[in-house]
């Protein structure tokens, strides 16, 4: 991982995600929104809501992996 894989604020750059991913991501992990809260409030079941949150950890872990694997 390096310094340009957060942004200003020293959060995760999060620019690999689709929009979707995103906004759960961000919604779950940063605001601290319940899965089911969110499925409501975007009309998703709560489980496209958790497949979301599992592709966008798996992106940002894969981006992490890389970039140590070039240290």
């Amino acid at each position: 991982m390096s310094l340009t894989d957060f942004d200003d604020n020293g959060l995760r750059d999060l620019s690999a995600l689709t929009d979707a991913e995103r906004e759960a991501y961000v919604a779950v992990e940063r605001q601290s929104v319940p899965v089911r809260q969110l499925a409501r409030e975007t009309n998703r079941r709560p489980g496209t809501i958790g497949n979301l949150l599992k592709r966008a950890r798996l992106r940002l872990d894969d981006r992490e992996a890389e970039v140590s694997d070039t240290w």
